[in-house]
């Protein structure tokens, strides 16, 4: 299932804009097909033009989001939730359901695959995709109102860089899941949930424009390596 709508303000029509030749959601439903994971593979979105690209690419949208799940308020949680729900209402109940996200243009068929294989190892409700902090996030530091800076955590001011925990944050590619666990909304970020665990280098967040421009320059040169074969 992939959530789009249509309605996103900071990079306007985001979900189906060109990147790198081709509109952005193409990646993930082709991804989604590759993988061999699912008997379908679902746009939910409560846009026109949206719908007719998702379809050109290969997949389906069997309902129009409702509008309450289509704002700049809505969760993801809730709008994977209503997919499961809605296949429920029709007899086409899922056992597990795999959220995908439009703007994902790094994951690959494989990932999806292997990702899904260490839900069913490790018996987790979820699975997502997770990278670590490229710099250790208790020397994080903040501005100030009069252009000076402070830490977070000043009590790790002292500690040496390679004594500090590594952290790790979501990917933003993906959430396996178990649809019973979409049902009830469990939170992913719990013992329910299992990481799999991504280089940086094949994550980037796309929600400005700065961001659209790197992840572009990124995947140029990922396709150049081979590594998005």
């Amino acid at each position: 299932m992939i959530p789009a709508r249509g309605g996103s303000k900071r990079i306007p029509r985001k979900n189906i804009k060109s990147f790198c030749g081709q509109e952005i959601i193409g990646y993930s439903i082709k991804a989604a097909l590759d993988s061999k994971c699912f008997d379908q593979v679902i746009v939910s979105t409560d846009d026109a033009e949206i719908t007719e690209v998702a379809k050109s690419f290969g997949a389906s949208v069997p309902f129009v989001r409702p509008a309450e799940l289509a704002n700049d308020y809505a969760v993801t949680l809730a709008v994977i939730s209503h997919a499961v729900e809605w296949f429920d209402e029709k007899g086409q109940s899922p056992s597990e359901v795999c959220c995908l996200y439009a703007t994902a243009p790094f994951v690959r068929a494989v990932t999806i695959k292997k990702a899904y294989d260490q839900m069913q190892l490790t018996q987790a409700d979820y699975c997502f995709s997770t990278t670590s902090f490229a710099f250790p996030i208790q020397r994080a530091i903040k501005l100030t109102a009069k252009s000076r800076i402070e830490m977070f955590y000043p009590e790790y001011l002292e500690i040496r860089s390679q004594d500090l925990e590594e952290s790790y944050h979501d990917a933003g590619q993906f959430y396996w899941g178990k649809a019973e666990a979409f049902k009830q909304k469990k939170p992913f970020f719990s013992e329910s949930a299992s990481p799999y665990l991504l280089p940086r280098h094949l994550v980037q967040d796309v929600d400005t424009l700065e961001d659209w421009k790197r992840a572009e320059l990124m995947y140029q040169v990922l396709k150049i390596s081979g590594e998005l074969d």
